[in-house]
C-alpha cells in the first residue's frame, strides 16, 4: 500500500465534499461530461435505455421546478415509492438540485410502514411508481387528508400530480442549490431490535466516503461496466448504485426487475459487466442456478449485507473469473471494513476476514466491558474511532439528541453494535451481532418491527421473532407466538399471522415458521431473551 498516496487522496475528497459552497446538483450531475452516459435501465427484456448526464440534468431540472411549484425547498423531505427505473433517479437528482432531503421507502412495504416514514420524515411529496400508489390511499394508516402531495408515475388521481408532466415542461436550468456539506441529502430509516425506525441522516458531506468506496473498496474504473444489484430503497443500494456513481461520474446499470438468477446470468453477459456488487444472497442464487451461459469478463466481483461464506469465494474463482470480495458496512456511515480491490489498498484476502478499515477511516475491537482497544486475537466490539476517521459523518439519529448506545462517554468511539476481533495486521473477522437485528438476504429486519405486527392479532398476547440460519438467504424469520387460546394454535392461524405481517409490515419479512409456545424465555426484569430461543433453534434442528 502507497499509505501516502492513499491519505492524500482522503483529504482531496474531504475537501471536495466538504466546502462551504456545496452543491449536490453539481456534484452529482453538473459538473460531469454531458455526452457521459450516467445510467444504462434494463428492462426485463434485456431492452435498455442509455441516460446521460446531459438527459438526466434537463429532466431533473424540470422536475426540481414541479417540485418548487408544490412549495418543496431546501431542507424539506420528499419521499419516493419507486422501483429501479429512470424515473427514480431523475426523481432523485431533481429532490437534490431543489435542496431538499429525500427519503426512500423500499417498494415491499405495507402502507403502515410507509406511513410511519412519511409521518417521521415529516415528508412534503411522495413519489410513487403506478404499481405503488394504491399503498397511498386513505385507511387505516394513510390518513384521509395527508399532509403530503404525491406524484404519480401512472394516470393520476384526484389531487395527484403527474410524474410524466412534471418532466415534459419547458427546460428550466435554474442553478442548483447550494446547500453546504452538512445539509442532509438522504433521510433513511433503519431498525434495531427494540423501538420504533430510527432515521438516519445522510449529509452531503457523506459523499466523499462514498466516493472513496467507488475508488477504493470496488476499484470501478473509466472502462469498467458497473453493476451493484442491490434494491435502493436500502443503504447498499442507494448508496453505491446511485450515488457513489453519481458522485464519481461513472456509468452505473440499473436493472428494471426483480431479482432472478437466469435473468442475472443474461445481463451479466449481455452487457458484458466487468464490476459486479451484490449480497451474499444474490451469489448463493446464481450457484445454485446450475450451468451459467459462458462468455463472462468480471475484473471485479464485491459482497457486502452480511458476511461472506467461504464457499462462495471459492465457487466464484472458477464461475466469474474471479473471487468475490467481502466488505462490511452500516447505514449509519456506509462503508467501513473492505477487502478492498484498488492496487493501493488490496493485499490477499484471509479466509473469513471482511478486510481492513476503507481508508479514512480507523477501527477498533474494544473491550466487551470497557471502552479501550483490545489486543490483536481478543473478542470484542466493533468500533469506530471519530477522532482519527476523516470520513465518518453519522452524529446522531433524526430527532434523537442523545443517540444512546452509539457513542462512549465523550464521544470518540462509535460502537457498530457488531462483535468480531482483528489480527496483528489488522485485519477484522465478525463472530456476531451484539444486536437481534436480522439479516436476510442483504436486507436489515428489526424484530420490532414484525413483534408490532403479530401482537394486533387478537388471539396474540405476545411474540418474539429471530433470524434462522437458511443457506439461501443467510437468515429467514421464525416467530414464537404465545396464544391466548392455545388450542388455536394451528396451520390455519400460522398462515394467517403471516399474510398479516405481509399486509402490515413489508412482503419480505414474514416469518417463515410460526411456533406456538407457552411462554417467552425472559429476564427479572420482563425482557425477551431471543438469544435463547436461538439456541433452542439451534439444538432442535442439530437433533
Amino acid at each position: 500500500m502507497d499509505q501516502a498516496v492513499v491519505d492524500r487522496r482522503v483529504v482531496e475528497l474531504v475537501a471536495e465534499y466538504g466546502s462551504p459552497g456545496a452543491c449536490p446538483g453539481a456534484l452529482l450531475c453538473d459538473r460531469h461530461r454531458g455526452d457521459a452516459v450516467a445510467f444504462t435501465v434494463v428492462e426485463p427484456d434485456l431492452s435498455y435505455r442509455d441516460l446521460t448526464f446531459g438527459e438526466l440534468g434537463d429532466l431533473s431540472a424540470r422536475f426540481a421546478a414541479g417540485l418548487a411549484g408544490l412549495g418543496v425547498g431546501p431542507g424539506d423531505a420528499v419521499a419516493t415509492l419507486m422501483g429501479k427505473s429512470a424515473d427514480l433517479v431523475v426523481a432523485l437528482l431533481g429532490i437534490w438540485r431543489c435542496g431538499a432531503v429525500h427519503v426512500p421507502l423500499f417498494t415491499a412495504f405495507a402502507p403502515p410502514a410507509i406511513a410511519f416514514r412519511l409521518a417521521r420524515s415529516g415528508a412534503k411529496v411522495v413519489v410513487a411508481d403506478a404499481d405503488q400508489r394504491a399503498k397511498l390511499e386513505p385507511g387505516t394508516d394513510i390518513p384521509a387528508q395527508p399532509p403530503w402531495r404525491i406524484v404519480s408515475g401512472g394516470r393520476p388521481g384526484p389531487g395527484d400530480v403527474s410524474l410524466a408532466e412534471m418532466t415534459a415542461g419547458a427546460s428550466s436550468r435554474a442553478a442548483p442549490a447550494v446547500v453546504g456539506p452538512a445539509a442532509p441529502l438522504v433521510l433513511i430509516f433503519t431498525s434495531g431490535t427494540t423501538g420504533a425506525p430510527k432515521g438516519v441522516p445522510v449529509p452531503v458531506r457523506a459523499l466523499a466516503g462514498m466516493h472513496c468506496y467507488m475508488q477504493y473498496g470496488l476499484d470501478v474504473q473509466p472502462g469498467d461496466v458497473y453493476w451493484n444489484a442491490a434494491d435502493p430503497g436500502w443503504a447498499y443500494g442507494l448508496y453505491y448504485a446511485i450515488l457513489g456513481p453519481l458522485a464519481a461520474g461513472m456509468r452505473s446499470i440499473l436493472l428494471h426487475a426483480g431479482f432472478s438468477a437466469p435473468l442475472t446470468w443474461q445481463l451479466l453477459q449481455r452487457f458484458g459487466v466487468t464490476n459486479f456488487a451484490a449480497a451474499p444472497t444474490v451469489y448463493r442464487a446464481l450457484r445454485a442456478s446450475g450451468d451459467q451461459p459462458a462468455g463472462y469478463r468480471l475484473r471485479r466481483a464485491s459482497s457486502a449485507g452480511e458476511p461472506l461464506t467461504p464457499d462462495i469465494v471459492t465457487w466464484s474463482t472458477a464461475a466469474l473469473g474471479t473471487e468475490v470480495r467481502d466488505h462490511y458496512g452500516q447505514t449509519e456511515h456506509g462503508m467501513l471494513i473492505v477487502n478492498g480491490w484498488h492496487d493501493d489498498v488490496r493485499c490477499e484476502v484471509r479466509p473469513g476476514s471482511m478486510g481492513q478499515p476503507l481508508p479514512g477511516f480507523s477501527c477498533a475491537v474494544l473491550h466487551h466491558d470497557r471502552d479501550e482497544p483490545a489486543p490483536a486475537g481478543t473478542p470484542g466490539r466493533i468500533a469506530v474511532d471519530m477522532t482519527a476517521s476523516p470520513l465518518v459523518h453519522f452524529t446522531g439519529y433524526h430527532g434523537d439528541t442523545g443517540t444512546p448506545g452509539r457513542f462512549t462517554p465523550g464521544g470518540r468511539w462509535y460502537l457498530t453494535g457488531d462483535a468480531g476481533h482483528a489480527d496483528a495486521d489488522g485485519h477484522y473477522f465478525f463472530s456476531a451481532r451484539d444486536d437481534d437485528v436480522i439479516i436476510m438476504a442483504g436486507y436489515r429486519i428489526g424484530p420490532f418491527d414484525v413483534e408490532s405486527v403479530l401482537v394486533t392479532h387478537d388471539q396474540v398476547i405476545e411474540a418474539a421473532v429471530i433470524g434462522v440460519p437458511d443457506p439461501l438467504r443467510g437468515e429467514v424469520i421464525e416467530a414464537f407466538v404465545v396464544l391466548r387460546d392455545p388450542g388455536q394454535g394451528t396451520g390455519e392461524l400460522a398462515s394467517e399471522l403471516q399474510q398479516l405481517v405481509k399486509d402490515k409490515f413489508a412482503a419480505h419479512a414474514y416469518p417463515r415458521r410460526v411456533h406456538f409456545v407457552e411462554a417467552l424465555p425472559k429476564t427479572p426484569s420482563g425482557k425477551v431473551q431471543r438469544y435463547i430461543l436461538r439456541t433452542q433453534r439451534a439444538g432442535s434442528a442439530a437433533s
